[in-house]
């Protein structure tokens, strides 16, 4: 399948991309193998859905568990960046999530129940659909676990948050704006979540069918969650560049690119930016953690 065109054009620049979005702090790789059972677990097997550029999967190559990893990635410019990083026990295939159970693993072999655990990193809100929780529940062993991890800055945080700072809540607000020029669905819509919920049905003659027809939940609710906070330190051109990585931003074009610009430099003229005393500007996020049991 095809990839969603904001997804195609607005990762475009996957050097960009790699340099500016930041790594993943070690505390929320560690709770999200922890809480998917895989921490301490030597040579687990681990599909990886959308690997990007390979931010995430560095991150699993360098762990002590000598994990044995499928990475996914059907862009061609992110996978190029992911080959590049020529991982040790990484396996790099072009395969879309709607199609997990096509591949194979480094020795030829199909993976079907071959998962100890899958992992969507910064992600999965791409592909949140039925489908693609069905090639999901198809790869992974049973009672295996589906891991999901987002680095999300407070200027593109969902509206429910609460915001650290009021130029990171004016980026925010701005950010939210830009939803309606396309009809993909971004983590900070928090609509990847009603895939899991739909499948708890509250009529009870469907409740009835399902069970005779076999149709029952794949993935245990409620989600299990977990997040760990951070601050970064960015000139105001590594966070403008940083902000430009956002697939809405990045496809941004003529008078739409100029008030970008602006409402940027409106942000960092507020007067509750802190800045240290090399004039970088002090910013908030967290890694935010989502995980649900094959049943």
């Amino acid at each position: 399948m095809s990839l969603s065109p904001a997804a195609a054009i607005g990762f475009a620049n996957a050097s960009a991309y790699d340099a500016h979005r930041p790594a993943y702090p070690a505390e929320a790789v560690q709770k999200l193998l922890k809480h998917m059972r895989l921490a301490d677990r030597a040579h687990a097997r681990i599909v990886e859905v959308a690997a990007g550029t390979g931010k995430f999967t560095e991150a699993l190559a360098a762990r002590h568990e000598g994990f044995d990893i499928v990475a996914t990635e059907p862009h061609p410019d992110m996978r190029r960046q992911l080959e590049a990083r020529a991982l040790r026990r990484v396996v790099v295939r072009p395969s879309p999530a709607q199609e997990l159970g096509r591949m194979v693993d480094g020795d030829g072999n199909g993976i079907e129940e071959w998962g100890d655990g899958v992992i969507a990193a910064q992600a999965f809100h791409w592909f949140a659909t039925d489908e693609v929780l069905d090639e999901i529940h198809r790869v992974l062993k049973p009672g295996a676990v589906f891991g999901m991890i987002w680095n999300i800055d407070d200027y593109n945080k969902p509206k429910a948050w609460a915001s650290s700072t009021r130029w990171a809540q004016h980026l925010n607000d701005w950010i939210h704006s830009l939803g309606t020029k396309d009809n993909d669905k971004r983590f900070r819509d928090m609509k990847w979540q009603e895939v899991f919920e739909k499948q708890l049905k509250t009529n009870p003659i469907q409740v009835l069918r399902d069970t005779v027809m076999g149709n029952m939940p794949r993935f245990s609710v409620p989600l299990g969650q977990d997040s760990v906070e951070w601050t970064h330190w960015l000139s105001e051109q590594a966070l403008w560049n940083r902000i430009r990585t956002l697939s809405h931003v990045a496809m941004l074009q003529g008078a739409d690119k100029v008030e970008a610009e602006r409402v940027f430099r409106e942000a960092m003229a507020m007067d509750d930016v802190v800045r240290n005393e090399n004039a970088e500007v002090e910013c908030h996020g967290r890694t935010y953690l989502a995980w649900s049991d094959r049943m």
